[in-house]
């Protein structure tokens, strides 16, 4: 444990990166004194932006000295695909190929081994008392107990999108990246925190946090 005195259920969950290490180093500059609180990373740690490793790297060592949980987004799953399959073509029309030129190399395969545990050790999502925590989202029609319990999670929630204008039927909210929003999404059990970082020329640019249970947002523009 990083700090003895972490508060129980206080967290600070940070948006989608996609290899926009400066954003993210000026943004965590904003929030590393927070060092009493669970740092929950939402996934989308690459690709697309210039520097995946860096970011890597970074997070890796922001770890060492704050409590993190590093959730997988659907970028790391294309990445974990490709190095079993060998198959990259999925990942590199989705910006797998700005990651690899990050590394300098040409396959998955010859990524640092370090980087390669780490994706493999992120979990899908974190079930908290008042905040569900996942990449994607949830089918709004079902409780999110009762999605837990089904195996389907493990398949769509990297991907769903269609709870983002829906009412849903969850016991909680939900905090989620991957739908790429111009401001933080902030609606009843519902905060999505992607606000496309790497999209600053689309109209977009944002890298955020939110405290919780304060529901309080900490916004970066891009640096990348």
């Amino acid at each position: 444990m990083k700090n003895e005195h972490i508060k129980k259920n206080h967290y600070i969950a940070i948006g989608d990166i996609h290899g926009c290490v400066n954003s993210l180093e000026a943004l965590l500059e904003k929030v590393s004194g927070y060092n009493d609180r669970t740092f929950i990373f939402i996934g989308d740690y690459i690709d697309r932006g210039p520097d995946s490793r860096s970011v890597i790297d970074l997070v890796i060592g922001f770890s060492e000295d704050h409590d993190c949980i590093f959730l997988r987004g659907n970028h790391e799953q294309m990445f974990m695909d490709a190095l079993e399959t060998g198959d990259h073509n999925l990942w590199l029309l989705n910006g797998g190929d700005q990651t690899l030129s990050s590394y300098n190399v040409h396959y998955a395969v010859e990524l640092p081994s370090e980087h390669i545990e780490f994706f493999a050790k992120t979990p899908l999502w974190l079930d908290t008392p008042q905040y569900f925590f996942i990449h994607g989202g949830l089918d709004p029609k079902r409780s999110i107990k009762e999605q837990c319990d089904s195996p389907d999670i493990e398949e769509f929630g990297m991907w769903r999108r269609d709870h983002v204008d829906s009412p849903v039927k969850w016991e909680k909210t939900l905090v989620f990246g991957h739908t790429p929003f111009t401001e933080p999404l902030h609606e009843e059990r519902k905060i999505g925190i992607d606000t496309g970082c790497v999209f600053s020329r689309q109209g977009y640019g944002l890298l955020t946090a939110v405290m919780l249970p304060e529901e309080t947002f900490i916004t970066q523009p891009c640096l990348d």
